[in-house]
């Protein structure tokens, strides 16, 4: 079995490289300014790359999944609710996507955005956008809703068993797991939060807008595609 945790400095993004002991591979939120690692990690490690898989739409990098999949021949995949027109299958709560002789089960978890997707691979869950370590998502633009972020995180991530392992999409200081028991104890966004406290929170946030968004958002609606490209 091959489990990497990846990272891009520009967008602090971690992507992660899967594949079962057959060589099958997925990759989730690739970054398209790291195709080039991506891809000889792919052939260092004699991997066939078989689904691209994105958590949501992006708003702060562009994501390699058109490239990936030029390049491999992988599938494209991102949430049928993000109204993205340049993937190949579009998925929805409880789908599953199998690679080789491996499962992952995917958790449509609305609230950063409203195809915000988080994916479960035997006890390890890649959250995206949706939850973090000692964070989440905002949920301030890209139809983003506090309450039903609120109720994705703890009506269906707090529910997996405490020492489920949980891989971000993002993390600014450092950190590169956590799990969810830990989370439902010591995240200050959510842990001990009702509805409400958690929606005063969110809203309170007045966080910046990414620097990216006006050129990420419509090239990864198209699967990464730019302007410039087509």
């Amino acid at each position: 079995m091959v489990f990497k945790q990846l990272f891009d400095d520009g967008s602090s993004t971690l992507s992660y490289l899967l594949a079962g002991d057959d060589g099958r591979a997925v990759i989730i939120d690739p970054v398209l300014e790291q195709l080039p690692r991506d891809l000889a990690l792919i052939k260092a490690l004699g991997l066939t790359l078989d689904f691209v898989l994105d958590t949501h739409v992006h708003a702060d990098h562009i994501t390699a999944s058109n490239a990936l999949k030029k390049a491999t021949g992988a599938t494209s995949v991102i949430a049928k609710n993000c109204g993205a027109a340049g993937y190949d299958r579009l998925l929805e709560e409880g789908d599953l996507i199998q690679f080789g002789t491996e499962t992952i089960r995917v958790i449509a978890t609305p609230g950063h955005t409203q195809g915000s997707l988080c994916y479960l691979w035997h006890e390890r869950l890649f959250s995206g956008d949706t939850l973090m370590i000692n964070a989440c998502g905002r949920t301030d633009f890209q139809s983003g809703n506090a309450e039903q972020m609120y109720h994705s995180i703890t009506e269906k991530l707090f529910t997996l068993p405490d020492e489920t392992l949980l891989y971000p999409g993002h993390d600014y200081k450092g950190r590169r797991v956590s799990c969810i028991g830990e989370e439902k104890l010591l995240n200050t966004r959510i842990a001990g939060k009702s509805c409400a406290e958690f929606v005063a929170i969110m809203q309170g946030l007045n966080l910046a807008t990414p620097k990216r968004i006006h050129e990420a958002v419509p090239a990864n609606l198209l699967g990464g595609i730019t302007p410039a490209q087509g």
